[in-house]
């Protein structure tokens, strides 16, 4: 487990709008696709989804979110689906590309109450972290290997029930997919 210090970037601007193109593309609908089966496998509660990307996976679930880019909130409140999961509750949430951009990621996960999904680049060793095009200083906060990762969700009160390499698959070079359970916390 690293972390990178650098000042987070700001997710603003045409951010929204990028990944919503993203999300129109076959990709974007395999992704999806694949992200709802996922959760399904383990739970029929609709999860919160942080970092929306572009919303796709929030209709297609049938989940909320929660974003920090502007657009992206605004989306959210005119469906109806804006949940901030730092101000109340969630039994199950997603962090599709989303937790290594997190800097406090044991606040998201105090909230939790059974559920974490997760999808992130994954490494080696710090070498191969380093040499990686998703060694993204400012944008990526956290940088896991896969038995670190596990580790780090254990101290936070979560056993992983499940990893895949479905994202990979598709095309997403070396990203790995988790389902983490509360244990306990």
């Amino acid at each position: 487990m690293g972390w990178h210090g650098r000042r987070p970037m700001e997710y603003s601007g045409p951010y929204f709008e990028k990944y919503q193109a993203l999300d129109a593309t076959q990709m974007g609908e395999a992704l999806t696709s694949a992200r709802v089966e996922m959760v399904r496998r383990h739970t029929e509660i609709p999860p919160v989804d942080i970092g929306i990307g572009g919303g796709r996976f929030v209709l297609e679930s049938g989940g909320m979110g929660f974003d920090v880019n502007a657009e992206g909130v605004a989306w959210l409140k005119a469906q109806e689906r804006y949940y901030d999961p730092y101000q109340h509750h969630a039994e199950a949430i997603t962090c599709w590309d989303s937790l290594e951009h997190i800097p406090e990621p044991e606040r998201l996960l105090d909230h939790v109450g059974e559920w974490v999904f997760v999808s992130m680049p994954i490494y080696k060793d710090q070498a191969h972290c380093l040499a990686s095009k998703h060694f993204k200083p400012g944008e990526h906060c956290w940088y896991f290997t896969h038995d670190g990762l596990i580790r780090w969700f254990d101290r936070q009160g979560f056993a992983c029930v499940e990893y895949n390499d479905m994202e990979s698959r598709l095309g997403r070079d070396g990203i790995t997919s988790y389902a983490f359970r509360r244990t306990h916390g």
